[in-house]
């Protein structure tokens, strides 16, 4: 888990999430979630496996595109902004980061 000034400014506690397509349940990435609230955007130095640089967040079993590259503003961050409903997520041990 990483431990950065991020986690720090949400409340320095963070949980492992296993990110999954919603449409054909297929495992995305491993994502480290810091801080309360919803799961908008992940940010790729979160993410454990993160896919090729590529302007998309798809499924690779489907292609369903689940969100689209951003550069975060408030904390110039490389980012993909996730579509509504678009993954489930489920916290899980570290075993991906």
């Amino acid at each position: 888990m990483k431990n950065d000034r991020y986690k720090k400014a949400r409340g320095g506690w963070s949980r492992i999430l296993d990110i999954r397509c919603e449409k054909c349940e297929e495992h995305i990435a491993f994502y480290q979630k810091d801080g309360p609230g919803p799961l908008k955007r992940m940010y790729l130095d979160r993410m454990s496996e993160h896919p090729s640089d590529s302007e998309k967040l798809a499924c690779s079993n489907c292609n369903e595109t689940l969100g689209t590259k951003i550069i975060y503003k408030k904390e110039d961050r490389p980012a993909y902004r996730l579509f509504v409903g678009s993954v489930t997520k489920k916290i899980t041990k570290a075993a991906g980061i």
